[in-house]
């Protein structure tokens, strides 16, 4: 190589990111599957889901529920693919809807261009791993659940506790 290369514009970072990502997972993916079969699979989104729960405990800004600071969190890590998502607060908790997942359009363009996808949707994976995430994180007498809709899901976090009229953004900050 010669010369030194031009610098990324913001964009081509993130679509760099996006790829590298992208790559760390299919290959992790192929390695619990090959290695492990769906126990393997299984196991791993125990551990994510626990690693995940701690990182947003230290992370949580304070005043924020365990519940906002999840959902938030979510919302952005959709965003990140560009899917049409949004966020509708609602008198038991909050409704998060993603009518366009850009992280699946992102894996079937991948499958497109001769990427060998070791699942078939990443859908339930990441329906397995957020609800485990979301059972390890936020508050006790919040259900957090997702409904498949099309080629996008809905997101729902929902006080279940008897006596806590209102939703469960509470500001609660314990966990």
């Amino acid at each position: 190589m010669t010369g030194e290369p031009a610098p990324l514009d913001p964009a081509e970072k993130v679509d760099l990111w996006r790829q590298r990502f992208f790559e760390a997972q299919a290959a992790a993916e192929e390695f619990i599957m090959g290695e492990h079969g769906e126990d393997g699979v299984a196991a791993w989104i125990q551990a994510n889901s626990r690693i995940t729960a701690e990182l947003l405990r230290a992370q949580r800004p304070a005043g924020v529920s365990a519940t906002d600071h999840f959902m938030t969190r979510l919302q952005r890590q959709l965003l990140l693919y560009d899917s049409a998502v949004t966020s509708e607060p609602e008198p038991s908790g909050t409704v998060l809807r993603n009518t366009d997942c850009g992280i699946l359009r992102y894996r079937e363009r991948a499958a497109r261009a001769g990427v060998v996808l070791t699942f078939s949707s990443p859908c339930s994976y990441c329906q397995e791993l957020n609800t485990a995430i979301a059972t390890r994180y936020v508050e006790p007498d919040v259900k957090v659940w997702c409904e498949q809709a099309g080629d996008g899901c809905t997101w729902r976090a929902e006080s279940q506790g008897e006596g806590t009229a209102g939703s469960p953004h509470r500001g609660r900050s314990g966990d």
